[in-house]
């Protein structure tokens, strides 16, 4: 089965495409600035010696249907494409910001389906726009492909209600939805399962602290292969101090503010989401720009940090909580994969939890999964790289592959109460 798995943004298609019988990714892109004045295209084929062949293009792409019928062109081109024709293409995986309370598994998309999404662009208006238009644009130009929706709020459909509900009145739930519903999904529940094939397990056999680290941040608390708690709510603006969000807030600060500086939603939404994290605290989101702005003694920087890593200990000690016990602490992404100072700071300090960090394997560089805890702590501390394109490519070909599926979710499936529940 060959795979093209596509992410859309209200100006952008980032796409990667797999042949799935050896879970190989054989070219990938983005095209930007849609419908702008000058759209720029990025193309990847990837050869056998794998040896890169990149194709860089500019000029106008009016809107996502030229974009998608480019990448099309792109994947049969003579000399940068893969495939023949675009009837190779079997599946078509789109990746999902959010999936409200209702759309809780991968599943092959329908016209109903797409009635939910579009019920759930008040929870996610910035991404999920964008990506029922994707879905649209390419069930006309891939009309022979089976189109599966894969949701970053999916894996943490098991997270239970006392952990998910806010201690809000009970109709802010039930008529509004509004509850904890997390994200980064797709990411956690990748390095949690190859973190488990690392530590020659079963995921139903470990407890683990998944921490994605990019320019946003999440972590997630996975008992026994379940996502049972993560830091961000029901927008990605809380839990970690990240590159542009504030993370974790005394909620009465925006009253504040907006009383104090007569400040409105809007300017609010923009300081929270936009302005404030390690931007906001040093002037820049870039870890690799703060770490060199700490060197040279800047204090903002330092403090940036220390916060930055503080935060990440304190949910560490957290989950260990709720959990009852832990296996191993995996960090992933951009920061996570990367930064050994980042690593060092939040797990500084935690040998009495069982928690021993290497600084010589932390430092090192290396590829692939490997472990930076001592030999003899007992929660091992793992790197492992993510990849969410795989994952969504993967969820797509076990949904298409399989004998019978259900194009909705049952109930039983869903964390959700019952109408007439009292209590949370």
């Amino acid at each position: 089965m060959k795979v093209l798995v596509i992410n859309t943004g209200s100006s952008s298609i980032k796409y990667e495409f797999f042949a799935m019988e050896a879970e190989q990714r054989l070219a990938g892109g983005i095209v930007e600035k849609i419908g702008e004045g000058t759209s720029a295209v990025t193309h990847e084929k990837i050869l056998e010696s794998g040896e890169v062949l990149k194709l860089e293009e500019q000029g106008l792409i009016p809107d996502h249907e030229h974009g998608l019928k480019r990448v099309v062109e792109l994947l049969r081109h003579p000399e940068y494409g893969v495939v023949e024709n675009k009837s190779e293409i079997q599946a078509v995986g789109h990746r999902i910001v959010h999936g409200g309370d209702k759309l809780t598994e991968t599943m092959v998309i329908d016209d109903k389906v797409i009635e939910e999404l579009k019920e759930t662009v008040p929870l996610a208006p910035l991404h999920n726009p964008g990506c029922i238009l994707g879905i649209e644009t390419a069930r006309a130009v891939f009309s022979n492909a089976v189109h599966v929706a894969v949701f970053d709020t999916a894996f943490h459909r098991t997270i239970p209600p006392y952990a998910f509900m806010y201690a809000l009145p009970w109709d802010m739930y039930k008529k509004h939805k509004v509850r904890k519903y997390g994200f980064h999904g797709t990411s956690h529940a990748y390095v949690a399962e190859q973190a488990a094939r690392y530590l020659g397990k079963k995921p139903e056999e470990v407890n683990l602290i998944t921490i994605h680290l990019g320019n946003g941040g999440s972590m997630a608390a996975v008992q026994g292969g379940k996502c049972v708690d993560t830091t961000m709510g029901m927008t990605p603006l809380a839990g970690l101090v990240m590159g542009t969000r504030c993370g974790d807030i005394d909620p009465a600060v925006m009253f504040y503010l907006g009383k104090r500086l007569g400040m409105n939603l809007r300017e609010l939404d923009i300081l929270l989401n936009k302005e404030s994290g390690l931007k906001g605290l040093c002037g820049t989101n870039d870890m690799r720009e703060l770490l060199k702005k700490k060197r040279t003694g800047d204090f903002h920087a330092s403090l940036a940090l220390e916060m930055y890593a503080y935060r990440i200990k304190k949910y560490i000690g957290a989950y260990m909580a709720v959990m009852g016990g832990l296996d191993a602490i995996v960090f992933t992404a951009g920061v996570g994969e990367n930064c050994a100072e980042v690593r060092s700071l939040s797990c500084q300090g935690m040998e009495g939890l069982g928690i021993s960090m290497d600084d010589e394997k932390n430092r090192a560089p290396g590829r692939g999964a490997r472990r930076i805890s001592t030999d003899e702590s007992p929660v091992k501390i793992i790197v492992v790289p993510t990849n969410e394109e795989l994952r969504i490519a993967q969820e797509t070909r076990r949904v298409v592959g399989a004998a019978s599926f259900r194009r909705y979710p049952s109930s039983s499936k869903c964390a959700e109460f019952s109408a007439d529940t009292e209590t949370a």
